[in-house]
């Protein structure tokens, strides 16, 4: 466990206490290293590898894993006045802060949510080709994480994407149920 990853994620962690917008995708990208990229790393030497390119794969891991959790949890986060979502993203999809703030849910903002679910599959593309094929045993809890998060971004676009409540309704649990079930899975 290094020092320096560990600073990372102090820094991703007080970065939340001091901004609650990012201006575009290199700024929420940098927070999502911090607080998971870094994690992904300390975690990746704690379960072991051999080869460094594990190191490439653990910390897309943690990028994804993050990104899934912003796109999971954006009504959770507007009803506490922060949007995560880049608002460079907001922009080109023509989402005004004010409807993610309000719960309005339009076809914009379904695109937009579209947008963010593929770059986080991207980035889960990234994680699981670099990760070679003698640490994949190792990393097998990284792995397991991967079949429970990839699932829910492939569901994201498919199903109506509540602002207001957890996003994972497919299962006919009520929100205020699932609610506490996905708090405990993250």
């Amino acid at each position: 466990i290094s020092e320096d990853k560990m600073n990372d994620i102090i820094d991703g962690m007080e970065m939340d206490l001091t901004q609650s917008r990012y201006l575009d995708w290199p700024g929420l990208e940098k927070y999502c290293y911090r607080v998971a990229g870094a994690v992904g790393l300390l975690a990746a030497g704690i379960f072991g590898y051999r080869d460094p390119r594990t190191l490439e794969y653990a910390k897309n891991l943690g990028l994804a894993f993050q990104l899934t959790n912003i796109i999971r949890d954006v009504g959770e986060d507007a009803r506490k006045n922060r949007i995560y979502l880049p608002m460079a993203d907001l922009k080109q999809f023509g989402v005004p802060a004010a409807d993610i703030l309000n719960a309005k849910q339009t076809p914009e903002f379904r695109k937009l949510m579209a947008f963010e679910a593929a770059r986080a599959r991207e980035h889960y593309g990234k994680a699981m080709q670099s990760l070679p094929r003698e640490d994949r045993r190792a990393q097998r809890p990284g792995l397991i994480m991967v079949a429970i998060y990839r699932t829910a971004v492939d569901i994201f676009p498919v199903v109506n994407i509540p602002v207001v409540s957890v996003i994972w309704t497919y299962t006919g649990m009520p929100p205020e149920e699932m609610t506490g079930a996905i708090t405990t899975v993250t």
